[in-house]
């Protein structure tokens, strides 16, 4: 019991440095203690370390708000709430912009609970009639998308190229060896579609952000709930299914108002992928008992170890949701703090950062993407169009690969 509890512990304060730091992910974290496996048991023996991974996921999908709410940096994760979160700390509500998305994180949590008995004692009986439809639901998200938004042609276009550059990116992914060995080629490909871009813009940009104030959240309970339960189901699915991504459960709730992406209510936005990418993590423990497969490298990981009772980890989750939820919005108090470091030299060392560690995890197949997906990152701002079209690096290569057209 020691062992489990002080495995919790260490889980939740990983999945915080995580959530903090840009450009480290839950999976990043998870191979970091996959590496370290034989002194973690005999610290906190294999349950111990199975919960600490669990509860690292967890923790993770709340504080992972922080920095792309007040810095403006995403991780692979929330991509797509980089904006609504960041525009509503400019006007100086980014307090209120964490508080929204932690209580969509909590929600998602909840909701996802039934779903998850469904899921493990229902579904493996129907997975083999869902497999193979899995690309035919992206193609048709990604046309969505596309037929929708206010300039179809230039959204193509930025969509295609940002697709091949995944496709190349996962492709060739094996070249992507930094100190650890084998990184995460997600890291660059994202960081430079939607990360850098945001960035560059920060560091250019006259505008300074307001005093940030928190006079109560300007979104009512039923709305919440409302996009949580949508952010809940995008989750479910994307934690179900082989292929797809919190980022592609955030691209498919945004479709249907992706012409207006930018000016859709960034609360109700951040309430549903906040509770997707909840979701998503807990669903995909479910598949992993249920099915024996790994949707992240968190359960990768996971998996690796004489897995405990099922019960257990779900237990462990919901700690680590309530953990979690207190713990960003604790950190959500010193959004003044935040705000009154000079934006531009910190945008400087972020941006410094974000390249030492594709230096570090991906080495210089990692920097060459990293340079490419900045390339494209910067198009769409260029051409007014939403940056949402870059998760074509996502949606495509999983659309090829699910139809049996690309393996990777």
């Amino acid at each position: 019991m020691f062992g489990v509890v002080a495995g919790f512990f260490a889980g939740v304060v990983c999945g915080t440095i995580s959530g903090f730091v840009p450009g480290i992910h839950s999976n990043t974290v998870a191979g970091i203690l996959a590496a370290l496996s034989v002194p973690l048991i005999l610290v906190f023996g294999v349950e111990g370390v199975c919960v600490m991974i669990v509860s690292m996921m967890i923790v993770h999908t709340f504080v992972d708000i922080l920095p792309s709410t007040f810095l403006g940096v995403p991780d692979p994760d929330t991509v797509l709430s980089v904006l609504p979160a960041h525009n509503l700390c400019l006007l100086g509500n980014g307090q209120e912009a964490v508080r929204v998305s932690a209580l969509g994180s909590l929600w998602g949590f909840m909701l996802c609970l039934p779903l998850f008995a469904l899921f493990v004692f229902v579904l493996p009986s129907v997975q083999e009639y869902v497999d193979w439809g899995i690309g035919l639901v992206i193609l048709l998200a990604a046309g969505l998308l596309i037929v929708f938004s206010k300039a179809p042609a230039w959204s193509f276009s930025v969509f295609l190229v940002s697709g091949l550059l995944g496709v190349y990116a996962m492709r060739f992914s094996y070249f992507s060896f930094g100190v650890f060995g084998i990184g995460e080629i997600l890291l660059p490909l994202l960081t430079g579609l939607f990360g850098i871009p945001v960035l560059i813009t920060s560091m250019r940009s006259l505008v300074k952000p307001a005093e940030q104030i928190f006079t109560g959240l300007m979104i009512s309970q039923k709305t919440i709930l409302k996009n949580g339960f949508k952010g809940a189901i995008a989750g479910a699915i994307v934690g179900w299914l082989p292929g797809f991504s919190s980022g592609t459960a955030n691209a498919l709730l945004a479709v249907r108002r992706s012409s207006d992406f930018e000016k859709m209510d960034p609360r109700e936005y951040l309430v549903s992928t906040s509770a997707a990418n909840t979701a998503n993590a807990v669903l995909g423990l479910a598949a992993l008992y249920a099915l024996g497969r790994m949707r992240s490298g968190a359960m990768v990981t996971l998996a690796s170890f004489d897995l405990p009772s099922i019960y257990l980890l779900v237990l462990a989750a919901g700690v680590a949701a309530l953990a979690g939820y207190f713990v960003t919005v604790g950190a959500s108090t010193f959004s003044r703090v935040f705000m009154s470091i000079n934006q531009r030299v910190l945008a400087r060392v972020v941006l410094i950062f974000l390249v030492g560690m594709t230096v570090i995890f991906c080495g210089p197949f990692g920097v060459l993407i990293l340079i490419l997906s900045t390339l494209v990152g910067l198009i769409p701002g260029m051409i007014d169009i939403p940056r949402i079209f870059c998760m074509g690096a996502i949606m495509l290569p999983v659309m090829l690969f699910t139809l049996g057209i690309l393996n990777f």
